[in-house]
C-alpha cells in the first residue's frame, strides 16, 4: 500500500533537493537516480532555472515535489526505488528533469520526487499541461495503485474514505528457543542446497518442514516443523533477522556467487544512457549527461586506484573474495546467535528453577499436601516440569553456575556486536564493488551504443 502526495515549491529550491538528498537517508547516497540535472542542490536548481527560462516565464513555481509512502515491512528500498522511477516515467514521460531519493531512515519506507515544473521539450509548465481542473493527484493516486497491484503490494480501496484492506494477524506465543535452534539449523542447511528461493521453498518441505510463503502479506515467510509436533508456525523474522524472506534470497545468492562467480543483483548506477532519443533531440541534455559519465567514470578509477585494482578481473576477484568473507561472517554471526539464544534458555530455566525451588521445598514438607498443592498448584507444575528438562540437559544433576552463565553471555553478546560491526563493514565494500563492475560495464556499453547511435544518424 502506498500513499503519495505531491505540492508545488515556489522558493529555496537548492534546500528541498539537498534535503532528499541526505546521505544518512539514502544508503548513501545508493538509492538516488536523476534525469537531466546534477545530485546537488546549487547545481540541479540551476539547471532547472536554464530549462525554465526558455519558456513564457510566466509561472512562479519552481518544481513539484511528489511524496509516495510505502506501507511499513511491506518492501524492499530497491523495489521502492524502483516503483519511484517507474511512477516519474509514467506521469513525466521522459520530459522533466527530476530527482529521485528513497528514504529508509524512517518507519515506512517513501519516495520523494522532485521534477522541474517546465519540461525539456516545448518548455510548457507542469501546471498547463497536466494539472488542469487540479486533479492531477488523484491521476497521481491512481498511476500510483496501478503499480503497486503490478508489483503484488496492496492498494487504498477506498482513498476518499481513507480505508485500505484489512490483514490477517498472526498470533502466536513465544516458540521454544530448542524449537528455534532446529529451524534454524534445518533454514542454514537448505539455503546451502538451494540454487534460488523457489527450489528452497521446495526443499525445505523434503525436510518435514511446513513452509508458507505469502509474499503479497507483511508477514511473508512463516515455519513449521512437522516431524516433531510443532503446534504453531514460526515467523521468518522470529528466528532472525537473517531467516527473513529478503535475507533468505540474498544469503542464497551469495552461496550461488561462490559456485557460479554470478551475483544476481541488480544495481541502479549513475551512469546516463546517452543512446535514448531525449538526449538525442536535445544538445543541452547530450552535453549535460556526457559530462556527468565522464565525471562518474572519473570516480570509478579513483576507487579502483585506492583499491589497489588494476583490471576488470582482479575487480571480480576482489568481489568473490568479499563475499566469501561476508558469507563466513553470517555464518559465524548465526552460530554465535544460536548459542546466545541457547544460553539466554538455560538462564530464563535456573531462574524459574530457583524461583520455585522453595516452594516446592515447602511442599515436601507440608503435612497437608493435597491442600497446599491445591493453593500452589501452577508453581508446582511449573517446577516438575523444569526439573525434567533440566535432567535431560544435565543427566550428572551438576546444574551450571547461573552468575558465571550470564557473564559468559555478556561476552558473547559484546562478541556480536563487534561481529555486526565488522559485517556492515563488508556490506557496504562489497556494495561499492559490485557497484563498480555495474557502472563500468554500464559506461562501456553506453559509450558504444552512443557511437552506434551517431553512426546510424549520420
Amino acid at each position: 500500500m502506498a500513499i503519495t502526495n505531491i505540492h508545488p515549491i515556489y522558493v529555496t529550491l537548492s534546500k528541498a533537493i539537498d534535503y532528499i538528498l541526505n546521505e544518512e537517508k539514502t544508503d548513501n547516497g545508493m538509492l538516488v537516480s536523476t534525469l537531466g540535472c546534477t545530485p546537488n542542490g546549487k547545481k540541479a536548481s540551476k539547471e532547472f532555472d536554464n530549462i525554465r527560462k526558455l519558456g513564457t516565464g510566466k509561472t512562479t513555481i519552481l518544481a513539484q515535489h511528489l511524496v509516495q509512502s510505502f506501507k511499513p515491512g511491506e518492501i524492499t528500498p530497491e523495489q521502492a526505488h524502483q516503483i519511484g522511477l517507474e511512477l516519474a516515467d509514467k506521469l513525466l514521460g521522459n520530459s522533466f528533469q527530476y530527482i529521485i531519493a528513497t528514504h529508509i531512515d524512517k518507519h515506512n519506507i517513501h519516495n520523494h520526487i522532485i521534477f522541474n515544473e517546465v519540461n525539456c521539450f516545448d518548455y510548457l509548465s507542469f501546471e498547463t499541461t497536466h494539472n488542469r481542473g487540479r486533479r492531477i493527484a488523484e491521476t497521481i493516486q491512481n498511476y500510483n495503485d496501478e503499480l503497486c497491484l503490478k508489483n503484488g503490494l496492496s492498494v487504498i480501496q477506498n482513498p476518499k474514505l481513507g480505508k485500505g484492506k484489512s490483514y490477517y494477524e498472526w498470533q502466536q506465543d513465544k516458540l521454544g528457543k530448542s524449537w528455534m535452534s532446529k529451524l534454524r539449523y534445518a533454514i542454514d542447511e537448505t539455503i546451502m542446497q538451494s540454487s534460488n528461493f523457489d527450489e528452497f521453498l521446495k526443499k525445505i518441505k523434503e525436510k518435514e518442514i511446513e513452509c508458507i510463503y505469502t509474499p503479497e502479506n507483511v508477514i511473508k515467510i512463516k515455519f513449521r516443523m512437522t516431524v516433531n509436533g510443532q503446534e504453531k508456525f514460526s515467523r521468518g523474522r522470529t528466528l532472525g533477522w537473517y531467516y527473513d524472506e529478503p535475507q533468505i534470497r540474498k544469503r542464497i545468492e551469495q552461496y550461488q556467487f561462490l559456485q557460479t562467480g554470478e551475483s544476481g543483483r541488480d544495481y541502479k548506477t549513475k551512469i546516463i544512457d546517452t543512446s535514448k532519443d531525449i538526449f538525442q533531440t536535445s544538445k543541452g541534455l547530450l552535453h549535460w549527461a556526457d559530462l556527468q559519465n565522464m565525471k562518474e567514470a572519473s570516480r570509478l578509477i579513483n576507487f579502483l586506484t585506492t583499491q589497489n585494482l588494476h583490471s576488470q578481473q582482479e575487480l571480480e576477484s576482489k568481489a568473490t573474495a568479499t563475499y566469501n568473507e561476508r558469507m563466513i561472517l553470517v555464518s559465524n554471526l548465526n552460530k554465535m546467535q544460536n548459542k546466545i539464544d541457547e544460553m539466554s534458555d538455560t538462564i530464563k530455566l535456573l531462574k524459574a528453577y530457583k524461583k520455585y525451588k522453595p516452594i516446592y521445598e515447602l511442599y515436601q514438607k507440608s503435612f497437608n499436601k493435597s491442600k497446599y498443592k491445591k493453593d500452589n498448584a501452577l508453581a508446582i507444575d511449573k517446577y516438575e516440569n523444569i526439573v525434567k528438562t533440566l535432567t535431560k540437559l544435565y543427566p550428572n544433576k551438576t546444574l551450571p553456575n547461573l552468575e558465571n552463565l550470564e557473564k559468559e553471555r555478556r561476552i558473547l553478546i559484546d562478541k556480536r556486536t563487534q561481529m555486526n560491526n565488522d559485517y556492515k563493514k563488508i556490506v557496504n565494500n562489497l556494495k561499492e564493488i559490485e557497484y563498480a563492475q555495474t557502472s563500468i560495464q554500464e559506461y562501456l556499453k553506453t559509450v558504444s551504443n552512443a557511437k552506434s547511435k551517431k553512426s546510424e544518424l549520420e
